[in-house]
């Protein structure tokens, strides 16, 4: 087929939207979070919640779609590109780590945090004793949060540069 078929530039098209509908919420969520921060009992609980759901729902099978459609277009290039070229190879490990640090630390810390701001909801933040301690692991986990968040921003930014410039070629 080759880099220059219909079926090849339609697979990029599909790689291409798979990874700004998959990736685009991921790297805005510490946006929305400060946004659903800022704003106290229903109104934040309600942005944090939809914003975990765009990312766990919709845009997860985006970023599942994403190596899928690259192998394809990787098979279509009548070897153009090639998995032991170093840009292709590093790109899929970096997203296996970036998927692996999604899964096994940011969704769950998301999840937490959305589930802390609805014990919180309604309850005056303070008292005689001081803030509840929902109040101290949300912002502990809201600071995980951003810190995770801005790892996986980083690591999906590599990935595109390689993708972009693809080194060693």
């Amino acid at each position: 087929m080759g880099v220059d078929s219909g079926v090849y530039k339609f697979l990029l098209f599909l790689h291409l939207m798979a990874v700004i509908v998959g990736f685009g919420p991921w790297m805005l969520a510490t946006a929305f979070d400060v946004k659903a921060r800022a704003r106290p009992g229903r109104e934040g609980l309600a942005i944090a919640e939809t914003t975990y759901d765009v990312i766990r729902t919709y845009a997860e099978w985006a970023v599942y779609a994403v190596p899928v459609l690259g192998i394809l277009l990787v098979f279509t290039s009548d070897d153009t590109w090639k998995f032991s070229q170093a840009w292709i190879s590093t790109a899929f490990l970096l997203y296996i780590v970036l998927l692996a640090v999604a899964h096994a630390v940011h969704f769950k810390n998301l999840k937490r945090i959305n589930e802390l701001m609805a014990e919180l909801t309604g309850r005056p933040a303070g008292g005689p004793g001081g803030p509840p301690a929902q109040v101290a692991e949300l912002e502990q986990r809201t600071r995980q949060s951003a810190m995770v968040g801005g790892i996986l921003n980083l690591i999906v930014a590599v990935i595109v540069l390689l993708m972009v410039f693809k080194p060693g070629m």
